[in-house]
């Protein structure tokens, strides 16, 4: 856990933090569209993030965020691996790229379709957020020191503060959603899933709700939650995995929780 945490770390420190509000004319560029940016640290960080990892671990498949923006045949790659890796090497690009201090470095590591270990760094926290199958979930300082994470108590509908993504939804779903975010006590949304999924693993938010689900924004996230206590599952109910990307995704303290939440924002 700690080798991967530190070349995470590595990667944030040469090719991340040295480019943060120093962005060159030319170095952020939108690929899907005008929400979907890619920055020269977003691509070197990753190249930095996939030579350690290979090193570390031969043979292993790693399927990055990049590398599949500019090779969509990357991505199937997943299913057939004994050992893969997913990289997401700055979550948070738009904020990167405007200069807010909200953006993180995720990875997380599969084995024949399911999620065994995950990090989130915190470039400017200079912390690790960890989280290994059946054993917890913790924040890493790089001096080793540690803090459990758990997620928040359950609570009513009425009274969780949720992160609620309506954005890529699609209609009428969307309106749906959208209209009912008033029964909850409060919503946030940091543009960035790695301090979302922090957010609520350390117990300091509620829920999230997501629609869309690359697996380099959601895996490591969904198993970070879940050491520390948490309950997801897709909008129907079933399982979340690495391989499925659509269905949405919803993650409260409990499993009753979760059920309010989606009869509150959901139902027809």
């Amino acid at each position: 856990m700690a080798d991967v945490a530190a070349l995470l770390r590595q990667a944030t420190e040469a090719e991340i933090l040295p480019r943060f509000r120093r962005l060159a004319a030319g170095a952020v560029r939108a690929k899907s569209g005008p929400l979907d940016l890619v920055t020269d640290a977003d691509e070197a960080a990753e190249r930095v993030i996939t030579a350690g990892l290979q090193a570390r671990f031969p043979g292993c498949v790693v399927v990055g965020e990049e590398a599949t923006a500019a090779d969509p045949a990357v991505l199937g790659r997943l299913a057939g691996a004994d050992l893969a890796f997913v990289v997401d090497p700055v979550d948070g690009t738009a904020n990167f790229a405007a200069g807010l201090p909200v953006f993180g470095c995720m990875a997380a590591a599969i084995i024949r379709g399911e999620i065994v270990a995950s990090w989130i760094h915190d470039p400017l926290g200079d912390d690790t957020a960890m989280a290994l199958r059946g054993e917890g979930a913790w924040i890493e300082a790089p001096d080793g020191h540690r803090a459990a994470l758990r997620v928040a108590a359950p609570v009513p509908v009425g009274r969780m503060v949720a992160g609620v993504s309506w954005g890529y939804m699609p209609e009428p779903l969307k309106s749906r959603v959208a209209s009912r975010l008033p029964q909850l006590a409060a919503t946030v949304n940091f543009r960035c899933a790695a301090h979302e999924y922090r957010l609520v693993a350390g117990g300091h938010a509620h829920a999230l709700v997501y629609n869309k689900l690359m697996p380099w924004d959601h895996a490591p996230g969904w198993l970070l939650h879940r050491e520390a206590g948490g309950y997801a599952a897709r909008f129907d109910g079933t399982p979340y995995g690495p391989l499925t990307m659509t269905g949405g995704l919803i993650l409260a303290p409990d499993r009753a929780g979760w059920e309010a939440l989606r009869e509150a924002l959901l139902a027809e």
